[in-house]
């Protein structure tokens, strides 16, 4: 079993998480949507597919580069994407 983790590439606010615990992602869906501090909204999304185990944030909660917002149980099996 391949964990994967989701992590944060900005400094800013969780605007809106785009998944749930148990729920299955697919490769480079959008994931969660960070407005930074200069009020731009950033999209964040990963390479992997599979079932999100945890989610370590939720809306409203102040976030920083390297920060830990998910975790995933990978899919064993390669999907196309570009």
């Amino acid at each position: 079993m391949y964990y994967g983790v989701v992590v944060c590439d900005y400094y800013g606010t969780v605007e809106e998480a785009a998944i749930q615990k148990d729920s299955r992602i697919y490769e480079w869906e959008p994931l969660f949507y960070i407005k930074t501090s200069d009020g731009i909204t950033k999209v964040i999304h990963q390479g992997i597919s599979g079932e999100i185990v945890s989610l370590e944030v939720a809306k409203g909660d102040r976030v920083v580069p390297g920060m830990v917002l998910a975790f995933v149980k990978e899919d064993l099996f390669v999907s196309a994407s570009d």
